[in-house]
């Protein structure tokens, strides 16, 4: 770990190189690099092939990012997070920018990116609030430079914590649709899954029931919740049979039937599949 303050002709930088532990490399989200940055005049820092995960916020000034094949604007409060193996440039403009930026990767960390880019996660943000970034941001910095012997469980924390936010800001504003009516009838539908999951249901039911293009439907669900119809489905059955396992003494047929999933073949072939072990054997453990 290194501690510096650099004043140089392009930026005045105060950051911290940061050496992880072998287990917070193997098993963990670990730090690389965080800090702050002032632009001292225009310039463009290009970067790829790195081995790192960048997420910065903007505090003033303006200026560009090119990620991806696309040029994008950015402003005081705009939020950026990036696969550094792709190769990406930033540039400030005249009105010159500062900024706090963290690296960080982790084993997991291509399938989180993944996940975010799925459900709609862009390059670049706008939070409605950008003080729960930057203090986060801070007490990363504040960790870091610490000699505390959990140095790298309080960091791993500290980067979920962040991720957990990014992951919130993941949907597109266009396709939140937050007052129309289609939206509301999708809640309709997941709502009707909590209830009615006992039953057979396929998707063309389902979309005569709500009026609702059954392709529409498709897409749009998983837009909105992150996940497929029968994804959702198969996610409510598994969860009340593991409360019927735990607190019951029903039989895995009865328990497959009160699931809708019928047949208790299919049902712990699923079970085993989502909860990788087998009904009898998750009533045993608990």
């Amino acid at each position: 770990m290194v501690s510096s303050l650099f004043y140089g002709n392009l930026i005045t930088s105060n950051r911290i190189l940061y050496t992880p532990s072998s287990f917070a490399k193997t098993s963990l989200i670990y730090l690389q690099e965080t800090g702050s940055l002032q632009a001292q005049q225009p310039h463009t820092s290009k970067r790829e092939n790195l081995s790192s995960y960048l997420f910065f916020l903007i505090l003033s000034g303006s200026g560009t990012l090119e990620y991806d094949g696309t040029t994008h604007c950015l402003k005081v409060g705009d939020c950026v997070f990036l696969d550094c193996k792709k190769p990406y440039s930033h540039r400030t403009s005249d009105d010159l920018w500062k900024l706090n930026w963290v690296h960080f990767n982790g084993p997991n960390m291509s399938n989180i990116y993944a996940k975010y880019t799925e459900r709609g996660g862009r390059p670049c943000f706008h939070p409605e609030e950008i003080t729960p970034y930057e203090e986060l941001l801070q007490e990363l910095y504040e960790i870091a430079s610490s000699d505390d012997y959990i140095r790298d469980m309080l960091i791993f924390s500290k980067i979920s914590s962040l991720l957990t936010l990014i992951m919130k800001e993941s949907w597109h504003p266009e396709n939140t649709r937050r007052n129309s009516p289609m939206k509301h009838n999708i809640q309709s539908v997941k709502s009707y899954l909590d209830v009615h999951y006992m039953k057979k249901v396929n998707l063309d039911n389902l979309a005569n029931t709500f009026f609702i293009n059954k392709y529409y439907l498709t897409r749009i669900f998983k837009e909105q919740f992150g996940m497929s119809i029968n994804r959702y489905l198969l996610q409510i059955r598994i969860t009340h049979a593991k409360q019927l396992l735990r607190f019951t003494d029903d039989t895995i047929e009865t328990i497959a039937a009160e699931c809708g999933m019928g047949d208790s073949n299919y049902f712990a072939r699923m079970f085993k599949k989502v909860e990788g072990i087998a009904p009898s054997e998750f009533r045993e453990t608990w």
